[in-house]
Formats: structure tokens, C-alpha cells, sequence
């Protein structure tokens, strides 16, 4: 059975493809069901909408892990980190910077 938030959002979209909040919301529902691949898709067009979206950055990075895309997963953690500090976003900030210390380096994919 498909998840009602997720329809529900994808309606949002059809609707007013640039409201960031509904493509981030489509992220999350994505990521609930386990869905890490639509989940990216989701929030990329998220930031890709408004890139100063500072938590769309952070649920990114934990698609992209769970995904295994670890080159991508750091480049999203910098540019998330740079997003947040200007924001102000503290949290987000905290977060970000949390997860790219237990990436692995870069060359160790």
C-alpha cells in the first residue's frame, strides 16, 4: 500500500513544483519507508529549490550514507556546514559536523 504522506506531497508538487517544504517533506516520508534513493532524489530538488534550506543538507547526507555514496555524502556535509553557519542554524551545524567526522576519508570508499 502506498504511504498517504507521500502521495499526498507528490499532489503538492503537481501543484507548485518549487515549494521546498513539500519536497522536503516527500525526503522524510521517503526515508520513513526505507526509500533512501527517492528520499535523495527528493531532498536534491529540495535544495536545488532553496539552497539555504539547512535541514534538507543534514537529510541528505544520511540518504547518501545509507546509499553508500560517500564522495557525495562529504561534498553535501561541506557545503550543508558553510549553509547552516551562515543561517545560524546551530543544531543543523552540530550535526553535520558530527557525521563528517565519522566519514571515512576521502580514497578509503
Amino acid at each position: 500500500m502506498a504511504n498517504p504522506k507521500i502521495e499526498a506531497l507528490k499532489k503538492v508538487l503537481v501543484l507548485d513544483p518549487e515549494d521546498e517544504v513539500a519536497w522536503f517533506g516527500l525526503g522524510k516520508a521517503y526515508m520513513s519507508d526505507g526509500s533512501f534513493q527517492e528520499a535523495a532524489n527528493a531532498l536534491e530538488r529540495c535544495i536545488a529549490v532553496k539552497p539555504t534550506y539547512s535541514a534538507a543538507y543534514y537529510a541528505l547526507v544520511e540518504c547518501l550514507h545509507k546509499l553508500g555514496h560517500l564522495e557525495r555524502c562529504r561534498e553535501v556535509c561541506e557545503l550543508g556546514i558553510t549553509v547552516s553557519i551562515k543561517n545560524g542554524d546551530a543544531m543543523v551545524t552540530k550535526n553535520l559536523e558530527s557525521f563528517k567526522q565519522h566519514l571515512s576519508p576521502p580514497g578509503s570508499d
